[in-house]
């Protein structure tokens, strides 16, 4: 996935209001940009943290600006906009990097479906064989070696998990794909620490036959790309 527009550095400042981040660069002074993330971004927005930011030209925003990677005082770069995991996901997949996805030649996104009233992020359809649905999920929370997701009590990801294991109780492939976003992380967990239900829905899903599947990613301020797989640890 190439951004949009090129990327502009500057130093973050602070976060608050949840979707909002102050800048600081040598052009514009300070300044505050949105941040597309739900999440509470431990790690991930620290003060002096570099930020590379977007720029829209839709006069029609508030805040034209919007964050979209950080890099921590080790060096290591961030996608903090989780809005870019599924497109990042669809390429991957439609790419064959994904190899435990390939053989599926039509691909949608944001299919309704479940009993919660709920859109899988991606579905794989094939004429020879039954769909494949796919919930993609950002993860950027480093804590000493280890990934996690999530960052922060999520009750819509638990929702996400209970349609996955509904989907596959009816004999259909259902796969919970983990996109790393940060440069730190080589391996995911569920943060049962952060939130206990996740964990235990999340293991529940395995028990039943839910595929779990993480990918790391390349990023650059150019662009995000998914690279390689990497270990999930569910206990």
């Amino acid at each position: 996935m190439k951004f949009i527009s090129e990327l502009n550095q500057a130093t973050l400042l602070k976060r608050y209001k949840r979707f909002l981040v102050d800048l600081h660069c040598k052009e514009l002074g300070e300044f505050t940009v949105h941040c597309a993330n739900t999440g509470k971004m431990t790690g991930c927005a620290d003060p002096n943290f570099t930020a590379y930011y977007s720029t829209s030209d839709n006069q029609k925003r508030k805040y034209p600006h919007s964050l979209e990677l950080t890099q921590n005082h080790q060096g290591e770069l961030i996608c903090v906009n989780t809005n870019h995991a599924n497109q990042v996901a669809y390429e991957g997949i439609e790419q064959g990097i994904v190899r435990e996805l390939t053989g599926y030649p039509r691909i949608q996104r944001e299919v309704k479906y479940g009993q919660e009233n709920s859109r899988i992020d991606i579905m794989l359809e094939s004429d020879d064989t039954s769909p494949c649905y796919v919930e993609v999920k950002s993860v950027t929370l480093l804590e000493g070696s280890q990934g996690y997701f999530p960052d922060a009590q999520t009750l819509r990801g638990q929702k996400h998990i209970r349609e996955l294991i509904t989907i596959k109780q009816q004999g259909i492939r259902a796969v919970l794909l983990f996109v790393v976003m940060h440069e730190g992380i080589n391996n995911v967990a569920p943060a049962a620490h952060i939130d206990a239900e996740y964990a235990r829905l999340l293991k529940q899903a395995c028990d039943v036959g839910v595929e779990v599947l993480a990918y790391k990613t390349a990023i650059s301020e150019h662009e995000i790309s998914l690279s390689h797989q990497v270990p999930v640890n569910i206990s």
